[in-house]
């Protein structure tokens, strides 16, 4: 596990954004894994301004992102596929048949969860962006869920539910469970970049570096992973200023 230092979140973001942009430039097929919520905007803002100002293609490129809450439908604003409408893809010339993310909506949600496992491995994710909860959830894979899970319905910790709440308005409002990717469906992915900002994320920074790998902490399971790169920001690593010296940091 590679632990890249940064600033702040902006650098964050463009350190992020420079790797995927390296990444469709050398490959323009590329299969990306993508993940919602605050963490990766400012990443998704950069490879927008870049379209634009260097005319990078995403023609080419398929996108399957980690995660949906169930109950919502496509054009709910809450939901992660709004989310990544308006964030990132209507602004990029990716193609809408290769965005791909589950249905929260499906008459059979079991049915989702197997047809987007058997989607998401016969892509083949070449780089999968995840951020990290504050309980270490990774995708919605809550504390407890088994590093053999593929893809499956989770319901939802009350410390997620309250995290995501200032999206809705009001907590009755946030649904209870969602479709995810699972542990060993992300592990898959060839490449890993983890998001970490924040002083609120500054304690699961900590407890990713010095914990063992325990399914009670289930980003511990990148451990397990041969090519992960966390970029996290100062804040994130205040509670790791004495570990410096012990990790792999550039």
């Amino acid at each position: 596990m590679k632990i890249v230092a940064v600033k702040n979140y902006d650098e964050m973001s463009e350190y992020a954004a420079h790797l995927l942009i390296k990444q469709i430039t050398q490959k323009p097929s590329t299969v990306l894994g993508l993940a919602t919520g605050s963490t990766p905007t400012g990443t998704y803002e950069r490879l927008i301004q870049d379209h634009k100002d260097n005319q990078t293609s995403y023609e080419q490129v398929r996108t399957v992102n980690l995660d949906e809450y169930v109950g919502l439908s496509p054009d709910d604003p809450n939901s992660y596929r709004y989310f990544m409408e308006k964030n990132l893809f209507k602004h990029i010339n990716v193609r809408p048949e290769n965005t791909y993310i589950p249905n929260g909506k499906a008459e059979s949600l079991e049915q989702e969860c197997t047809d987007y496992e058997k989607l998401v491995q016969e892509l083949g994710v070449d780089v999968q962006i995840l951020g990290i909860g504050v309980n270490g959830h990774i995708g919605f894979n809550e504390p407890g869920t088994s590093f053999q899970s593929k893809t499956h319905i989770v319901k939802l910790a009350e410390s997620t539910r309250q995290a995501n709440a200032r999206f809705f308005d009001s907590m009755d409002e946030v649904p209870t469970s969602a479709i995810t990717m699972g542990i060993e469906s992300i592990l898959k992915s060839k490449e890993i970049v983890l998001l970490v900002s924040g002083k609120n994320k500054a304690g699961a920074m900590k407890q990713l570096v010095t914990r063992e790998i325990d399914e009670s902490f289930p980003a511990s399971a990148l451990h397990q992973h041969p090519n992960v790169t966390v970029i996290a920001d100062s804040d994130a690593l205040a509670e790791c200023k004495d570990l410096k010296g012990s990790l792999q940091m550039v």
